[in-house]
């Protein structure tokens, strides 16, 4: 009986030890959103022409367009219905936002956010012959590039799509010699995860009305498990793939690309602590990798040594456990002011912020708070019609960047609202005011818990 009894205290500790989670770690949580039940998705990240922040957040009916610039008031602004769909992504280019879903006739979606923090329109549903749905999507430039479902012929490959003019979409090029799950764009080169192969393909699309395949790598061992995404180190010396399986549970791999006929695997990498969870989706911002790692959730690594991450903060959006589950957390996207946004598939949207781990860390991407509130001197300076005006907040503020003319009239508000501490710009359009060649001022006036504070400054206009 005793024996019994020490068998069972046994198999409890280690099945502790499998599902036990660390605390979370040099992290805050800011707000959860969910207010679409669940079946979330992925999610992406918009930064407005004003420096408001957006969150993008994929429904089962739809997507939600989520204000995270003021961490006070967090919420959602507006929502864009869409097929039903457990999976749906979007990748922003200029003011639109476009977004797929494996759904049954859900095409392209193209929506405008020009008018936030009113509002999001959608301005098109868009096709071309033979698609209608698809499983993923990414963006380089003026391009998109449609990955899965039926985007391109045969096995559903990937197919390149110019967005020059934002809401005519035109279907150039694809490569369907295998499904591809997803991709990212390297210098006119398409590295493309092959999910039913494990392994990446490599394709030129210099010429993106034809694509032409260089070669391709095992990337992962077993060669009927998936390879489901990538993300590139900003030295472009190494590639980090995830690998989205059970059974073994999913690892991030570090390859070392330097040679593209010579690519060595470095490293597996896991979440500090747990052996159990399934690695998801990889983000790149910087010296910093940002990674949905399913039940482990949000895990956030400095790679200032590419070869060799080191583990700096996680945030856990699904604590009660850290089995190898297809549950959890699915996207993540991070902001210039730092701001990290995380998707889990039950909870919705979570937002959070970096404790202090950015000190002593350079990186580039992400705007570091300001010591003092500032206004710059705008530039070009004269200008015709646009021109730049950035300013700086210490912290939560509420703050009004006015015009006023020569006289002292006030012409408009160019931003009333609140928001964090953090650097911000205005591109500031004359055209759109219809005032006439002269000189104009611009004051930026704010107040927080700790005072007021405000500057003015001097512009010209010239047609």
């Amino acid at each position: 009986m005793k024996k019994y009894f020490l068998s069972i205290l046994m198999v409890l500790f280690v099945s502790s030890l499998s599902y036990s989670q660390l605390p979370n770690q040099n992290t805050n949580l800011l707000a959860q959103v969910d207010e679409h039940g669940s079946s979330y998705s992925a999610l992406w990240g918009y930064r407005a022409p004003e420096g408001r922040e957006y969150a993008i957040l994929g429904c089962q009916t739809g997507t939600a367009f989520i204000d995270i610039t003021d961490s006070t008031n967090i919420h959602e602004v507006d929502f864009i219905n869409g097929v039903t769909s457990s999976w749906r992504e979007m990748k922003t280019y200029s003011h639109y936002a476009y977004v797929v879903s494996e759904g049954t006739n859900s095409f392209l979606q193209i929506m405008d956010l020009q008018y936030l923090p009113d509002s999001v329109s959608l301005v098109r549903t868009w096709s071309y012959a033979g698609y209608t749905k698809t499983h993923s999507i990414q963006q380089t430039g003026a391009y998109l590039y449609l990955n899965g479902g039926n985007a391109a012929t045969s096995v559903g490959g990937v197919a390149v799509i110019d967005v020059s003019n934002p809401v005519s979409p035109v279907k150039l090029g694809e490569w369907s010699t295998e499904y591809v799950h997803d991709c990212r764009i390297l210098n006119d080169t398409i590295w493309a995860s092959n999910i039913y192969s494990g392994r990446i393909s490599i394709i030129n699309a210099t010429n993106k009305s034809s694509l032409q395949f260089v070669r391709n790598f095992q990337a992962y061992p077993q060669q009927t498990v998936s390879t489901h995404n990538s993300a590139f180190t900003t030295d472009r010396k190494y590639i980090y793939t995830t690998n989205e399986v059970s059974s073994p549970n999913g690892k991030l791999n570090i390859w070392n690309i330097e040679d593209i006929n010579n690519i060595t695997l470095i490293r597996e990498w896991q979440p500090t602590g747990i052996t159990t969870a399934i690695v998801h989706n990889v983000e790149i911002y910087g010296n910093l990798a940002v990674i949905a790692h399913y039940r482990a959730g949000i895990r956030i690594l400095d790679i200032t040594n590419g070869s060799n991450p080191t583990e700096i903060a996680w945030y856990d959006t699904y604590p009660s456990s850290n089995s190898a589950s297809f549950s959890g957390c699915w996207g993540v996207y991070m902001f210039p002011s730092g701001k990290i946004i995380g998707s889990d598939i039950s909870g919705g949207l979570f937002v959070i912020t970096l404790n202090n781990v950015l000190t002593g860390l350079t990186n580039n991407y992400v705007n570091s708070v300001p010591d003092n509130f500032s206004l710059s001197q705008n530039f070009p300076n004269p200008f015709n019609p646009s021109t730049t005006i950035k300013f700086s907040l210490k912290e939560n503020s509420d703050v009004t960047l006015s015009l006023f003319d020569i006289k002292g009239n006030k012409v408009a508000d160019l931003i009333k609202d609140t928001r964090d501490g953090g650097s911000y710009e205005y591109k500031f359009d004359a055209g759109k005011y219809g005032i006439s060649s002269g000189t104009y001022f611009y004051r930026l006036e704010g107040k927080n818990s700790k005072g007021s504070f405000s500057d003015t400054k001097k512009m010209f206009l010239i047609k």
